[in-house]
């Protein structure tokens, strides 16, 4: 994708979102109806995220994060960009504590080092080449855990770098890094399936709170 064609593709999701941002003012005025406008634009995303990270009750884990979103909207959510941040700040901490009950009851989970390869291409070439088909789930099992938050956040919220570094709590250079570290490993992935070549097993470490 040229300069041109990611600046066309990036005005056109900024002219979307300016569309919407009504709809967040009604919806904080008490409007029903822009509720229901809300859900539809974001529902997709926020269980595609969930499903991400497999998760078995994205559908209703979906509905909850919707509930405490309108829960939390005030007059200072102006924006459908700051609506979006805020579902996807209550969707990451739903997502932590459904990873704490599992391991709870499961005990560990897997999880595969950081490699030091970076990802010359842009994020939006990357994503649309490795995660654009139905494979995505199988690809985004061979991320770290917090190469798969950043990732699927990219991806899957469509938020900017500062979005996803306000979402984890991390600074914007931590989830570059991890953006291109992530993307490097699913495109040696793809080019590894290509050529016929066994992927190495993961080992299973315990799960511990800063990987998510």
């Amino acid at each position: 994708m040229d300069d041109v064609g990611c600046a066309e593709e990036q005005a056109t999701s900024e002219d979307s979102e300016g569309l919407l941002d009504g709809t967040v003012r009604a919806a904080v005025d008490g409007d029903g109806d822009a509720f229901g406008r809300l859900w539809t634009a974001l529902s997709p995303s926020v269980a595609a995220y969930f499903r991400a990270h497999a998760v078995d009750d994205a559908d209703d884990l979906t509905s909850e994060v919707f509930l405490a979103a309108f829960r939390a909207l005030s007059r200072n959510t102006e924006s459908f960009a700051q609506f979006k941040g805020l579902v996807f700040r209550i969707a990451h901490r739903r997502y932590v504590d459904w990873v704490r009950r599992s391991v709870r009851r499961r005990g560990s989970v897997p999880y595969d080092p950081a490699i030091d390869e970076r990802c010359t291409a842009s994020a939006e070439e990357c994503a649309a080449e490795l995660l654009g088909s139905q494979r995505a789930l199988a690809l985004l099992d061979v991320l770290t855990p917090d190469q798969r938050q950043v990732v699927t956040l990219r991806v899957f919220g469509d938020l900017s770098l500062q979005q996803t570094a306000e979402v984890l709590g991390r600074d914007v250079g931590t989830v570059k890094s991890l953006q291109h570290r992530g993307l490097a490993r699913l495109r040696r992935r793809v080019e590894e399936e290509i050529s016929g070549k066994p992927y190495p097993e993961r080992p299973l470490l315990r799960w511990k709170a800063r990987h998510v």
